[in-house]
């Protein structure tokens, strides 16, 4: 699960300077993150930033191949499997 009890499709999500629920990202939404994100850079501690880049790049690319508009129409095991890729649902172990 999410945040709390939260589904992960309800978890809200940093994008363009508000927040709006996972499962409410669209493909320019997920394109946006992995811009904003790659901008991080990419050596040392941010290589983890820069996978987590790299997976928004491939949930557009899945939800275009998918022909969805919001990753609440992908496939449930999809769209959670994105969501722990993404760190939407925080790694085990994590204090995030």
């Amino acid at each position: 699960m999410g945040s709390g009890d939260r589904s992960p499709l309800e978890v809200p999500v940093s994008c363009d300077g508000a927040y709006k629920p996972f499962g409410e990202m669209t493909v320019a939404d997920a394109r946006s993150r992995c811009e904003e994100l790659g901008e991080a850079g990419s050596w040392g501690p941010l290589s983890k930033v820069a996978g987590v880049a790299v997976a928004w790049r491939e949930l557009a690319e899945e939800m275009n191949r998918s022909g969805v508009t919001t990753v609440a129409a992908l496939e449930a095991d999809k769209a959670l499997d994105f969501a722990r890729r993404l760190w939407v649902v925080p790694p085990r172990g994590s204090l995030l």
